[in-house]
């Protein structure tokens, strides 16, 4: 599509006037000019000239003319800025074939797209801002639109996104404010070979460990590590309106179906609402779903690993009861947004993870976490994800649960289809997981292949109670499963944590991928 810009020898044509254009009828066929005034609006008089010009036939009702006008944009595509390079964040990993035998893999690193700076294109006014979008440029009623008038940038990693990086190690800032005020960021792995292109990784029957200092992220505030379904390409060949795709961070999903900004190419501007006086984001109608297996989601007070099976396969976006929520119809989900958790506080071992704790997060910790299939095979059905951990020179194995009924001989280590449905029964909570596969749809989204992510956030919406406090705040605290860690009830509200520990960050290193019994040097076996 192309959004045409008239210029008549600096006067204005009579508003009579048709344009004779090969563009949809939503734009510019048999269009008059008085309604052609609104997209003649969207640039400044004397910044015309640096556009391309090209001459075309306009078709006046009385006589035939030649004029020139202003090609403003002829792809109908999500683009790319050129105000900002995008730089080479790198990040090496390692891929092992044997406990002595590794290759190492020079990654580089992107920024989410919904962290990024839109603009009207190519160095225009601004299209999304201060949570709200620019409703002169993105019309509500024609998202598309959007994307083919604005541009996503090329991003400053540190200085803007508090994004940094040394050899093997991330590290992940809360609160920038020097260039200008961001709160928290996603970032995900680019392949090796191609940088238009995510790292596509294939977690059965291997085992993913990294070490992790998540000893400076208060009660509100968590760092994630995550496996998602994701395009490898960022949606870039689904959707031929996306010119952006991986190389910019775009095609975002989870399992919670999140409201994002960009889906599918387009903008997410229908409906959208601003979280919050206060915040810098919102939610619009659709969502953005995909099957996730979070490896680590947590703070200094409380962590937690799980699996979020998905009826679909792939991206998807959703609207109304399939992005599910409180109030959406149970069937109609997509995915299951709760998923089945391993929480050592909510399983009644309080002492297990924390400052001081047996993992004490004061330190470093290696987190180790193995996908077992019924095989033994990289093509069989996952059965279990089985998780250790590595402090000081010392193994420890996932903690037991204490809960009555959640307790069995052998005990419960690991997130298996039998763990997931006494959970569900115990804590009493509907039981999404098995009613969208269990394990075994988990386990077919890990074998089509996933996405790393790794971001830092806070929650506007639970003050994230669900991870750190009590969750769901209006049950009794006293009943199993709803006191999740230590923090406060009252604690996590983002307008203290981002005043009290703007701060605060995480630092994410030593990643290792390879067979089971390949990435701790021999520390725990296969």
């Amino acid at each position: 599509m192309c959004v045409l810009l008239m210029r008549f020898g600096g006067s204005s044509p009579p508003k009579n006037v048709h344009v004779a254009c090969a563009l949809p009828s939503a734009v510019c066929e048999n269009t008059h000019f008085d309604q052609w005034q609104t997209y003649k609006g969207i640039r400044s008089d004397s910044s015309y000239k640096e556009l391309p010009t090209v001459s075309l036939t306009l078709m006046m009702r009385r006589q035939s003319l030649l004029a020139t006008v202003y090609l403003f944009s002829c792809a109908a595509a999500q683009k790319v800025g050129t105000l900002v390079t995008e730089p080479v964040v790198g990040l090496t990993w390692t891929k092992h074939t044997s406990s002595t035998s590794y290759q190492t893999q020079a990654g580089k690193l992107v920024l989410d797209a919904e962290w990024r700076s839109t603009h009207l294109y190519p160095n225009g006014p601004i299209c999304f801002g201060q949570g709200v979008w620019n409703y002169a440029y993105c019309p509500e009623t024609n998202p598309p639109l959007c994307a083919q008038r604005c541009a996503l940038e090329g991003a400053d990693y540190y200085t803007t996104y508090g994004v940094s990086t040394s050899g093997y190690e991330l590290q992940l800032r809360y609160v920038t404010q020097w260039s200008t005020y961001n709160v928290g960021s996603r970032v995900f792995l680019l392949s090796v070979q191609d940088n238009t292109k995510y790292e596509i990784w294939k977690p059965l029957n291997k085992e993913f460990t990294f070490s992790i200092d998540a000893s400076n992220l208060p009660c509100g505030v968590k760092a994630t590590v995550s496996f998602i379904e994701m395009d490898a390409d960022g949606g870039k060949a689904k959707y031929p309106s996306n010119l952006a795709g991986a190389k910019y961070g775009t095609g975002y999903c989870d399992s919670k179906c999140p409201r994002i900004k960009w889906i599918n190419g387009e903008a997410n501007v229908k409906e959208w609402t601003r979280t919050d006086s206060a915040d810098l984001n919102g939610f619009g109608h659709y969502g953005s779903c995909c099957g996730e297996v979070d490896l680590f989601e947590g703070n200094s007070l409380a962590a937690s690993f799980s699996a979020h099976p998905c009826s679909l396969t792939g991206p998807t976006r959703c609207e109304n009861d399939n992005c599910g929520g409180e109030y959406a119809n149970p069937a109609a989900f997509f995915c299951d947004a709760d998923g089945c958790d391993w929480n050592s506080y909510r399983l009644g071992n309080v002492t297990y993870y924390g400052k001081q704790q047996i993992l004490d997060t004061n330190k470093k910790l290696t987190i180790v976490t193995r996908f077992i299939t019924d095989d033994g095979t990289d093509n069989g059905n996952l059965v279990e994800i089985k998780r250790y951990y590595i402090q000081d020179g010392k193994v420890y194995p996932n903690a037991i649960s204490v809960v009555p009924g959640l307790s069995p001989i052998p005990e419960y280590r690991s997130i298996e289809n039998n763990y997931c449905d006494d959970q569900k029964a115990v804590f009493g909570e509907t039981n999404h997981f098995q009613a969208l596969g269990g394990m075994h749809a988990v386990g077919e989204s890990l074998k089509r292949g996933v996405v790393l992510s790794f971001s830092i956030l806070d929650d506007w919406e639970g003050h994230l109670q669900r991870l750190d406090g009590t969750w769901p705040v209006d049950w009794d605290p006293a009943a199993p499963g709803v006191v999740r860690g230590s923090c406060d009830p009252s604690s996590g509200d983002p307008e203290y944590t981002r005043l009290n520990y703007p701060n605060s960050g995480v630092r994410v290193s030593n990643i290792k991928f390879g067979p089971i019994g390949t990435t701790t040097n021999g520390q725990i076996p296969a």
